[in-house]
């Protein structure tokens, strides 16, 4: 495994009028760190997160994550399709499972037709549930586990008519299990209620890969976060 996950060398951001929101930002990120990321409002917290996610790439220096490495970022006003319906959007993050299950029963079915190619079948089977083995059997249930814990709408509720703490919490679970190495997350615990919030830091314990976290609830940081990392007026 790489060292760090995830460097920045002298990483800085400008905005209009030639405003240093960050200027030569420098940090190295271990694989399974947890960090809790502080700083007063307007300090470029969110700016950092956004860098790291790929969303902003007009900086100075140099932000680069490992190569391979799946990141998972939750801003404080996630996007989602207005036309999903609560389930599908949280499908979405497990795409590839859920995918691969459809695939599977069709090539089980196939099976039974006539002039079947059961050795092309056969290795379609084994590529297919080597998708579904890599990310868990219970799959299923974690997503029932994931939705109860965070207090996710009906599964048919469509997500255009939620309010914003709810399309906040089913882009939160549909992040989480899409399993990232990486997970980037600005202000995580805002709309959860106590038992939701008890569950997530829980999760973020378990979850092997590193934790970048932006957060002003000191409780959920003294239980989640390893390290802090302050920046202060642009400088990390």
């Amino acid at each position: 495994m790489a060292q760090y996950v995830f460097t920045m060398n002298k990483v800085g951001k400008i905005v209009p009028p030639k405003r240093h929101i960050l200027k030569d930002v420098s940090l190295s990120f271990f694989p399974g760190a947890k960090i809790g990321m502080l700083g007063v409002n307007g300090s470029g917290k969110s700016t950092l997160l956004k860098i790291m996610a790929g969303l902003d790439k007009e900086i100075e220096g140099e932000a680069t994550p490992m190569p391979g490495l799946n990141i998972g970022y939750l801003p404080q006003e996630p996007k989602l399709n207005d036309e999903h319906t609560v389930r599908e959007s949280v499908e979405d993050g497990m795409g590839a499972v859920f995918a691969a299950k459809g695939q599977l029963e069709a090539v089980y079915a196939a099976y039974g037709e006539e002039n079947a190619d059961f050795d092309a079948l056969a290795t379609e089977q084994a590529r297919l549930e080597a998708i579904i083995a890599t990310a868990g059997t219970d799959s299923e249930h974690q997503l029932e586990i994931a939705a109860d814990a965070l207090r996710l709408p009906p599964w048919d509720a469509k997500i255009g008519v939620l309010s914003g703490g709810e399309k906040r919490r089913v882009a939160l679970c549909r992040m989480l299990l899409s399993k990232p190495d990486m997970l980037l997350l600005d202000e995580p615990t805002n709309h959860l209620d106590a038992e939701s919030v008890d569950w997530l830091e829980q999760f973020l314990q378990r979850f092997s890969g590193t934790v970048v976290a932006i957060t002003h609830d000191r409780y959920f940081l003294d239980n989640a976060a390893e390290w802090i990392l302050e920046l202060d007026r642009g400088h990390g």
